[in-house]
This record gives structure tokens, sequence and C-alpha cells, in this order.
């Protein structure tokens, strides 16, 4: 059963003058986007198939009623072309050589060979190392690679990293490796989670490997210009690549749990893999729309509001259900920017600067969407002042603090402060900075091209009931087919985040001046 809905608090009328509505129609009409978007009808609207079109046909078609602009290349879209790449499991085969032989691994039951980022190498057979966090950061005085010979090896790495590093750098180096190692000449990557830092369990990411991959038909968009070996290690079994190191996995684990310092070395065995897969072109496209701002010169500036409508589309059955629907991932942050819309549509005072809808696809494939349109975005670059993102928000406990990840690298930080405040809504700091958060929805792609940018979690702390419960919602339902429109959500609260983004939407829009990068942020480098 979906909880009571909440009263409003008076400030949102200011905000968001429809929310004079009763709340349980603004609940329920936001989540009848989400009941459409994640129907068996669109199958998990995979990207580029029949079921994404017909929520890209969804979208343009709420955004045409509400009387926002086309603002992509094509009417409302902005197409791009991609290669799919599926792993073809039974085909494919990998092992372990060392001192005692070949010990043959199972494909994807031991390893999983990723389909992204780029062409996967049909054969390899070659040296390993192991690079402790693989956290490249130079000007952090943090190397892991440091002094290391990468030239034609394939580097293990682990997950976590010092507690002396913020999240937000440990994440940006992760995303950024696989392309500094290639450049290097390493000829792969495997990364391996401590037991203690699983997320989702091995056999849901074994039922997710046979999902396509999918990366840029344009080489200059790649993440890697040569075949590069992508994968993951089983963490029961992870121990096998350190067999004759004379290290023992357990402890290194342990210090990574601990976020102490992990040596690198060598490894004693190599990988040799012989990997088949099929490759297939598709295109797709993001959708974007425009409110334009009401001020002579500050309506050629934009603030972009993003959320991607892709999924995982229909994959591996679990418990005979097949179809991965993606309801709060991430049907709702599409039905909170379509809802977002209309209160900005409807409200007397229109906003100074425009605001740019971004409805993007194949998040799931690695933000290729997003990536995509910040590189290549439809209006002027440098007239785009700020990202907010909407990505599985997960209205599943009341809100009552709001994590808006980046808050502390740019002046965003205080407008989601000020409005927070406002609406009784306290920032609450990451709980899980180790979790790559910062880096795995499309925000990050605006951050990477100096963009500042937000992305909306709801609050809570480590240990407590909520960090559970969105604990068990990640071990259970997330990338599954559970996550449909049958489970249990509180809509009120969703229109509680609803009126907070809404909000924020106007203040930064009608600022005098545009948002601006923290003198000590990191990610200031990308804005020059």
């Amino acid at each position: 059963m979906r909880r009571p809905f909440a009263a409003l608090t008076p400030l949102l009328l200011l905000a968001a003058p429809t929310a004079a509505a009763p709340p349980e129609d603004r609940g329920a009409a936001w989540w009848a986007h989400v009941d459409y978007l994640a129907s068996d009808a669109l199958e998990g609207r995979l990207t580029g198939s029949p079921g994404h079109e017909k929520a890209v046909r969804y979208v343009i078609g709420q955004f045409q009623a509400l009387g926002l602009k086309p603002a992509g290349v094509d009417g409302y879209r902005q197409p791009i072309a991609f290669t799919e790449q599926v792993v073809i499991a039974d085909r494919s085969s990998a092992a372990l050589v060392g001192p005692s032989g070949e010990r043959p691994l199972s494909v994807p039951g031991d390893i999983i060979i990723s389909g992204r980022g780029g062409a996967a190498p049909q054969a390899l057979d070659a040296p390993m190392v192991f690079a402790g966090y693989g956290l490249h950061l130079p000007d952090a005085g943090h190397d892991d690679f440091a002094g290391l010979d990468l030239a034609g090896k394939v580097v293990v790495v682990l997950s976590g990293g010092p507690a002396t590093i913020s999240g937000a750098l440990k994440s940006h180096a992760r995303s950024e490796r696989a392309t500094w190692l290639a450049s290097r000449g390493a000829l792969g990557l495997i990364e391996l989670v401590t037991p203690r830092q699983v997320e989702i369990p091995w056999d849901r990411r074994m039922a997710l490997a046979s999902q396509p991959g999918m990366y840029f038909s344009d080489p200059a968009m790649r993440d890697t210009a040569t075949p590069f070996l992508s994968a993951q290690f089983d963490p029961a079994k992870s121990a096998l690549l350190f067999a004759g190191s004379g290290r023992d996995f357990a402890p290194i684990a342990a210090a990574a749990d601990a976020a102490a310092p992990v040596a690198a070395f060598p490894l004693a065995v190599r990988l040799k893999a012989s990997v088949v897969t099929r490759r297939a072109d598709l295109a797709s496209p993001n959708v974007i729309a425009v409110l334009p701002g009401a001020d002579r010169r500050l309506k050629n500036e934009y603030v972009v509001l993003s959320a991607h409508v892709d999924g995982l589309g229909v994959g591996t059955p679990i418990r005979g259900d097949a179809i991965y629907n993606g309801a709060l991932d991430n049907a709702s942050g599409v039905a909170t920017l379509i809802e977002i819309a209309r209160q900005l549509r409807r409200q007397k005072a229109r906003p100074r600067r425009s605001i740019l809808f971004a409805i993007v696809t194949a998040e799931e494939k690695g933000l290729l969407g997003a990536r995509y349109f910040a590189r290549r975005p439809t209006v002027p670059r440098d007239s785009i002042v700020a990202d907010l993102n909407f990505d599985m928000a997960l209205p599943i406990f009341p809100l009552t603090s709001v994590t808006p990840l980046g808050y502390d690298q740019s002046t965003l930080g205080k407008d989601a402060e000020v409005v927070g405040a406002a609406l009784g809504l306290p920032i609450a700091p990451d709980p899980f900075p180790d979790r790559n958060t910062f880096i795995r929805s499309d925000q990050y792609a605006f951050i990477r091209e100096g963009i500042p940018a937000l992305f909306f979690k709801y609050g809570f702390k480590a240990g407590t009931a909520e960090a559970e419960k969105e604990k068990a919602w990640r071990a259970n339902i997330y990338h599954s087919p559970f996550d449909d429109a049958q489970q249990p959500v509180m809509t009120d609260q969703a229109v509680r985040m609803n009126n907070y983004v809404a909000a924020l939407t106007m203040r930064i829009a009608n600022a005098k001046t545009r948002p601006s990068w923290n003198d000590d942020s990191f990610f200031k480098r990308f804005a020059q």
C-alpha cells in the first residue's frame, strides 16, 4: 500500500502555484506517467528498441501538450548513432594461467566481460598486475599506478579508496581509468569488489550479463580507440587472481574495507581469453524541449533539467518475469521532469533564464545520451549554466532531508541549502561515498564538460532504518523485473521532492549571476 499523502508546506505555493491542487491529484498525475512508462507494453525501454521509441513519443506528446518548444536538431529529437555489442557467453572463454597450470573460468559465472565503452578484443593472453584501488590522482597526492609497467598488461583494481580523498574525486578517477590505462598501453581492466562492499549480488550481475553493451559509432566519442577488455570478477572467487603471488586476498579486502593503504604488485597468473561478440548499428534519440525565459538577455542562458528514459529492456527471467520495467529507475525521473514542466508552465511568473528539459537515452549503457548532449549540445555550449539531474530518487521512505550530490563543488550547493532550509529539507551528506554514485548518472556528463550540476537523492544516514531499506531495495529490486509499478511508493513524498527541485530551478533561473565552481573544487579545471 502507498502511504497517506502529507500536507504541503506553504512556501511551495511560491515555488509552484499548482501546489494549491490537492496533493493526491499531483501524486496521482506523477505516478500515471510512471505507470505507463514502466508498463509491460514498453518492454523495459531498452535503448533503440520499439519500447524506447514508444517512451520517446509519449514524452514528446507530454511536452507538446504543455506548450514546450522543440530544442533538438530534428524537432524535439537529437538522434545519436550507436554500435550495440553483445558478448556471446557460451562461445567465449577465459582462463587463468600460472605456475600450477591453467584454471578455466566460467563466462559469466566467474568473470563478466563487458560490451561497453568500445570494441572488446577477440583474443587476449597477457600478464596481470594488481594496482590497489586503481586511482590516478596525482594532483591529490595519490597515484596507484605510479611506478607500474602497464603496457601489454591486464590491470586488476579493487573497490574503495583512501578516506582522505572525497567520494566525488575517487568516483571521477574510476570513471576515467579505462581511457587512461588504454592510453598507457594496457590491454584490459578487471574490477574487483570486496565481499563487504557488494551492492548487487553476483547472481543478479550474472543475470544482467546478457545485456547488450553499447558505444558511440563515432570513434572520436568512444572511451578507448583500440580494443580493450573491461571485466568484473566474482567477489567470492577473487582470491584466484592472487594465487602464487605470495599475497592473500582476504587481508587486502579487509584493508580496502577500512580505507587503509593497499599496495600494488605483479600477479603470478596471466589472463587468457577468447571473446566472441555480435555487433549491430542502431540509433536512439535524446528528447530536448525548452521553456523560454522571460528576461531579454538571460533567456539566452539555460538551466538544464535531465533524466534518462532508457531502461534494461527484456533480460534473463527472474522468478518467471523477464521484463525489467525500470519504474523508479528511471520512469520516475522522467515523470518528475514532466510534472516540473507543468508547474513552471502554469505559474504566472516565467523564469528569467530558459529551462531546457533533456530526456536522455542510453544512460544504462554508460551515460551515452547525456555525454553526447553535453559534448554536442543543441544550444551554444557556453549558454548552459547548470544541470539538475533526476535519477532513481527512491520515494520509499519519508523525505526528511536531501542529498544533492555535487553540492560541495559549486555555488549550486548554497542554492540547494537555501531552498532546503525554506522547505524544511536540510542537506544530508552522501552516506556511502565509495558507491560511485557521483559518476553513475547523467549529471556527471555535464560536470565533465565544466558545467556545475546536482543529482538528487533522498537524504539519510548510514546505519539507520532508511539506510537498511535503501540497501534492501538495491539488493532485491534495483535492475530487476521487480522495479515495476506494483512496488510500494510514497507518491506524496515524490511530490515534495518535485517541489524542492522546482523551487531550486526557479532560484537558479532567476539569479543575477550564473552558478560557478568553488575555488577548491577539483572539477573547476573542466570549465577552463
